[in-house]
C-alpha cells in the first residue's frame, strides 16, 4: 500500500469518526460483571471472608489487630454453617488459616481476653499459650529468614547447571 492510499484510508476513517460523533453513536464494549466471571478462590480465604462478614468483632478486617479467639470457637461456628454458606471443611481451613500467622500470634499475650463469635470476652490467654504463640512467631520468622537466604545464595552457575541438565534430558 502506497503513501497516497494510506492517506486516503486515514481521511476516510476520520470522516467516519466525525459522522459517528455527529450521530451521537458511542462504541463501547460492555464491561463484564463479576457474576459473569466466576472466580476460583482458596476455600480458606472464602471462609475467612464470610466469617469477617458475619462476625466482625471476632474476625476483624485488616488493618485492625486480630483478637484471641475462644477455645472451641470452631464448634460454635459450625452451628452457623448454613448462615455462612460454607462447608465444615472450609470452616476448618478458614479458622486454621486465621489462627496461624504473625498478626494472630501477636494478639496472644498473657491475660488478653479471648472472644466468642459475638465479640464477648469468654476467657483469657494463659501464660503457656502466650509463650507458645511467641515461639511460633519466632519459628516462622526464622523459617522466612532461611528461605530468603536460600534465594539470595542461589548462584547463576547453579541455575545454569539446572537448565543445562533439563536441556540435556529434553534433547534425549
Amino acid at each position: 500500500m502506497g503513501f497516497e492510499q494510506l492517506a486516503g484510508l486515514r481521511d476516510r476513517l476520520r470522516a467516519e469518526k466525525e459522522q459517528a460523533k455527529a450521530a451521537g453513536e458511542k462504541r463501547r464494549k460492555p464491561k463484564a460483571t463479576p457474576q459473569e466471571k466466576p472466580r476460583e478462590q482458596d476455600p480458606a480465604l472464602e471462609a475467612i471472608w464470610r466469617l469477617q462478614r458475619h462476625f466482625p468483632l471476632a474476625f476483624p478486617v485488616n488493618p485492625a489487630p486480630k483478637v484471641p479467639l475462644k477455645e472451641g470457637i470452631l464448634k460454635d461456628a459450625e452451628q452457623h454453617l448454613a448462615q455462612l454458606g460454607i462447608t465444615s471443611e472450609q470452616l476448618k481451613l478458614g479458622v486454621a488459616a486465621w489462627c496461624r500467622g504473625a498478626r494472630y500470634w501477636a494478639s496472644m499475650v498473657e491475660n488478653a481476653p479471648r472472644l466468642d463469635l459475638n465479640g464477648q470476652a469468654v476467657g483469657s490467654v494463659t501464660a503457656a499459650q502466650a509463650l507458645h504463640a511467641k515461639q511460633q512467631a519466632s519459628r516462622q520468622r526464622s523459617q522466612e529468614r532461611r528461605n530468603r537466604e536460600k534465594l539470595k545464595n542461589r548462584t547463576p552457575a547453579t541455575a545454569e547447571t539446572t537448565s543445562d541438565t533439563t536441556t540435556a534430558q529434553s534433547s534425549d
